[in-house]
Order: C-alpha cells, then sequence, then structure tokens
C-alpha cells in the first residue's frame, strides 16, 4: 500500500510538472513583442536587442539615423551580408538585414467632428508595428518611415469616444490643427498585467514627427533593432557600444531568448533586485508587461523544479534498493563479459583450424548448381 502511494504521488507530482511547464511555454510564446527575431529568421541566426533611455539620455532622431548608418558597416566588418545570411541563396530586392523601430511617450489631443479626446499617446519611427503588432480591428498599420507622416492609428476606446463607432479606418481627426488619418483601428491589450504596466486609459499612435510638434512629448525612451548575431552576443554588444549613450543613462537587453530556461534561473538568483532601477528609466508599457511575465515565469520555475524534484527523488530511492538487491556486481558483470569474448575467440580459431585441415587432405566444395531455363537441373 505505501509503495501504490509513493507510485501515484509520483505520478500526480510528474503530471503537475507537466502542466506548470505547458503553462509557462504558453505564457513566454504569448509576448509578440518579443519574438521578433523568430519572426524575422526561422535559422536562429539573428538577435533582438532593446535600448531603454532615462529622460537625460536627449536621444533624438538625428543621433539615431547615425547609429543606423554605423550597422551595415559593422556588419560588413564581421563578413555578415545577405548573401551569407542566406546561405548563399539568390535574395530579393526588397530582402533586408535588420530593421529598426524607436518611440516616445507622450499626451496629445485628438478632435473629431463630434467631440475631442485627451489621450495618451505614443509617437513611432522606423517599423514599430513590425515589433509590436497588435491586434488590427478595422484598417491597417502605418511606418514611421513614410514620406508622409500624418497618419495615426487609435485603439477601440478612443473610437468609439470619438466617432461612436470601431469602423472609422480612412476618417480624419485634427491634431493641433492639421488633419490626420486614421489608418487603423487596434485593440487594446487587456489584463492585469496590462493595466498595470499604464494601459488602463485610451492610447493612441502617431508618428514621433507629430507628437514633437503637435502634442507633449516626454522624449524618446525606447529604441529595439532585430539583426544578424553570427556568434553569441555579438548584437547586444555591438548595440551597447556604438549606440552613442553612456552606460549610466541605458539599459540594452537581448529579447530573444527571454523566457528561456536559463534565463527564468537567473531572474530567480537575482530574484527582488532586478526590479531595482537607478537610471531613472521609465519602461513602456509593454517593457513592464514582459517584465511582469518574467517574475511570474521565474516563480513557476521555482514550483516546476520542485514538482519534478519530488519523483526524482523517488526514483533515485527505487534505484539505490534495487541497486543494493541487486544480487551481482560490477565485477561480476565485467568476468562474465571476459568469458564470453574468450569462448568467441577460441571459437573462431577452432573454425580457423578446421578449414586448415579440410584443406590440407584436399577436400572441395560442392559445386553450385544452378537452374536452367528449362527447369531441367544441370551441373557445370
Amino acid at each position: 500500500m505505501r509503495k501504490l502511494c509513493l507510485r501515484i504521488s509520483g505520478g500526480v507530482s510528474l503530471l503537475i510538472c507537466l502542466i506548470l511547464f505547458l503553462a509557462a511555454r504558453a505564457m513566454g510564446n504569448a509576448e509578440e513583442s518579443q519574438k521578433m527575431a523568430e519572426r524575422w529568421s526561422e535559422k536562429g541566426d539573428v538577435a533582438q536587442i532593446s535600448c531603454f533611455f532615462s529622460v537625460s539620455a536627449k536621444v533624438t532622431p538625428d543621433s539615431l539615423e547615425e547609429f543606423r548608418h554605423s550597422i551595415d558597416g559593422g556588419l560588413r566588418e564581421a563578413s555578415v551580408t545577405l548573401e551569407t545570411q542566406s546561405g548563399g541563396e539568390p535574395v530579393s530586392g526588397s530582402a533586408r538585414l535588420w530593421a529598426d523601430a524607436y518611440s516616445a511617450a507622450g499626451k496629445i489631443t485628438l478632435k473629431s467632428s463630434r467631440t475631442s479626446l485627451e489621450a495618451d499617446a505614443i509617437g513611432i519611427g522606423g517599423d514599430f508595428f513590425l515589433f509590436h503588432p497588435l491586434k488590427l480591428v478595422k484598417g491597417s498599420y502605418f511606418s514611421g518611415n513614410d514620406l508622409m507622416q500624418d497618419y495615426c492609428v487609435i485603439d477601440e476606446d478612443a473610437a468609439w469616444q470619438l466617432f461612436g463607432s470601431s469602423d472609422v479606418a480612412g476618417q480624419l481627426v485634427e491634431i493641433g490643427g492639421i488633419p490626420h488619418m486614421i489608418v487603423g483601428v487596434v485593440e487594446r491589450p487587456e489584463g492585469r498585467l496590462q493595466k498595470a504596466a499604464g494601459l488602463e486609459s485610451t492610447v493612441v499612435y502617431v508618428s514621433y514627427q507629430t507628437l514633437s510638434e503637435l502634442g507633449t512629448c516626454f522624449g524618446i525612451n525606447h529604441y529595439e533593432v532585430v539583426m544578424p548575431n553570427p556568434v553569441s552576443n555579438f548584437a547586444l554588444n555591438f548595440v551597447k557600444e556604438r549606440i552613442g549613450v553612456q552606460e549610466k543613462e541605458l539599459e540594452a537587453l537581448e529579447n530573444t531568448s527571454r523566457y528561456s530556461l536559463a534565463a527564468n534561473l537567473q531572474n530567480i538568483l537575482a530574484f527582488g533586485t532586478r526590479s531595482m532601477n537607478g537610471k531613472a528609466i521609465i519602461y513602456p508599457y509593454w517593457e513592464n508587461v514582459a517584465r511582469g511575465y518574467e517574475d511570474i515565469l521565474a516563480i513557476l520555475t521555482v514550483f516546476l523544479s520542485l514538482f519534478l524534484l519530488y519523483p526524482l527523488i523517488l526514483a533515485l530511492v527505487w534505484f539505490v534498493k534495487w541497486w543494493r538487491h541487486k544480487g551481482w556486481t560490477i565485477k561480476d558483470l565485467f568476468l562474465r563479459g571476459r568469458d564470453k569474448w574468450e569462448l568467441f575467440l577460441e571459437k573462431r580459431r577452432a573454425d580457423r583450424a578446421s578449414g586448415k585441415r579440410g584443406n590440407a587432405l584436399g577436400e572441395k566444395k560442392p559445386r553450385r548448381r544452378r537452374k536452367h531455363p528449362d527447369d531441367l537441373d544441370f551441373e557445370d
């Protein structure tokens, strides 16, 4: 009865361990903003790097443009080209080695024919929505690289407040007296972590130019890039060295393996201290959500390890008991194996000796019989 209880408890513990593992994996895969490298290349040869700046860093689009120019040169120095990344296969004219985006937080006022709305705003540059593919309800995204910067993407809450409907893609709103086209309506992420991260109110996405010129801009606080990573930490070190921001005003991290088991174990060891921030950096909402998931996954990893440890201990105890009562030793196995090997060698020697004696007596091997085409047997 005792053995049965131990077996059942060990099986239940393994089952709980499996459930926790699947839950942790699903949680890590749910954060699309952390999976840009996976979407960019299936070969695992690129890395996604995120940089967060303090308010005093005073990062500008021009300073980021200088860094952008340095990326191609740095990759050439490392002998990384489109051909090497594609394995020598032909690449299309639109193929790119890397992509990047930046953003700034702020406030902005939108006016429609119905009402006006003051909302939290994110001013974007580069391929922001490539890194953050928010769920579209209507319309499409826009790029911070577009020649025209009079576009915006709003969430459903803003659409209902401004027009009384979510089907407003193509409608115009005024920002600072300048008409802007609503190109898309997105679903605002919801959940306990999202609200705690700053998504409890309306969010509007505009170009950085619009936010800085027609709204209240708190400065660029975030830059991210996906680029080749020929050796471990190449991309991370490259960004840290060439981004042009002092270390005390910068926090750079690699998102590619952020939710891996190794990363979770590191977060467990740094639990408590990792939440301390002495660099006056205000994280955007998606980074706050990502850090929240890191803490949850660290706790799940602790419980997963404990539930896995119990059946491992049971298996170890069973193995020790079996080993003590097995009735044989390693030496017995060695001697038995040696005896079989010696018997095998003696048999081969005897077979060779028998063959030599037969040849000495003039014995001939029987001649092979073949089948005649007319099904008649004959000998050569």
